[in-house]
């Protein structure tokens, strides 16, 4: 099977304020397939949200290449980058931020159906069935970001993300900030979306218990570097870096 995408040796580096360079990530290759769900876990600072912003081109890679469906997308810039945007989603740890506050939920749903010249009772009929399908009342779509739980917040941004139909969605600690029932629910819908359209899912966390209930294959990233990468429970059943081993520990 061909990968949907994949990074070669990708390294990103900053200049810290004292000019000296860090590598947020470092010589990081992996491939993902179609329908697969990935999890990457690592304590903060181990570059697994840096890795996702370069995956969905938010920011470049310093080194190494980007590649999707065989196409090497590392140096696409604006126009060129469209047809990827149709196939590729990202969901926030911080829905609210990914909202503008000006707007109602089902406008920023409807944004891009607006932008393909979609009518306005059609984008309004695509918004009510994509909540319904996320688990949400239609009349959410007339209410502003800051007037709906966390929880419910969270399912918008993944209901507006799904709104194209992506092949790929990465979701960036979307759990980390709900209580442990609506993580559930985020997690049961993920896994809906995955057998129902395919999508492939990114799931970056913290929480091993989640990704050990989710994700078929862990990557564990330690410094920049992934030190682990295999099915989920060889990964947690037997680990191979001593760091692996020191986070299950202290975790599971």
């Amino acid at each position: 099977m061909k990968p949907l995408m994949e990074v070669r040796q990708g390294t990103k580096t900053i200049i810290q304020p004292d000019g000296l360079l860090k590598h947020i990530i470092q010589d990081v290759s992996f491939r993902l397939y179609p329908n697969e769900i990935v999890g990457i876990a690592g304590h903060s600072g181990a570059g697994k949200s840096t890795l996702a912003r370069t995956m969905i081109r938010l920011t470049d890679l310093t080194e190494g290449t980007l590649w999707f469906r065989e196409q090497n997308i590392t140096q696409l810039r604006g126009k060129a980058l469209r047809p990827f945007y149709e196939h590729v989603q990202m969901v926030f740890q911080t829905p609210q931020e990914s909202f503008d506050p000006h707007h109602t939920l089902g406008y920023s749903m409807a944004e891009r159906l607006q932008n393909q010249g979609m009518e306005e009772k059609e984008r309004k009929q695509r918004v009510a069935q994509m909540l319904e399908q996320c688990g949400l009342d239609r009349t959410i779509a007339v209410r502003y970001p800051h007037e709906v739980s966390g929880g419910q917040c969270q399912r918008a941004a993944i209901a507006r993300a799904l709104m194209g139909s992506p092949d790929l969605l990465l979701c960036d600690e979307i759990t980390s900030a709900l209580d442990t029932i609506t993580q559930q629910q985020i997690i049961t819908l993920l896994r809906q979306c995955n057998m129902q359209r395919g999508m492939a899912c990114v799931f970056i966390c913290h929480n091993l218990a989640l990704a050990q209930q989710f994700c078929q294959r862990l990557l564990i990233m330690h410094e920049g570097r992934i030190v682990e990468d295999g099915k989920t429970a060889d990964v947690l059943r037997h680990p191979k870096s001593d760091y692996t081993k020191e986070l299950i520990e202290a975790v599971l």
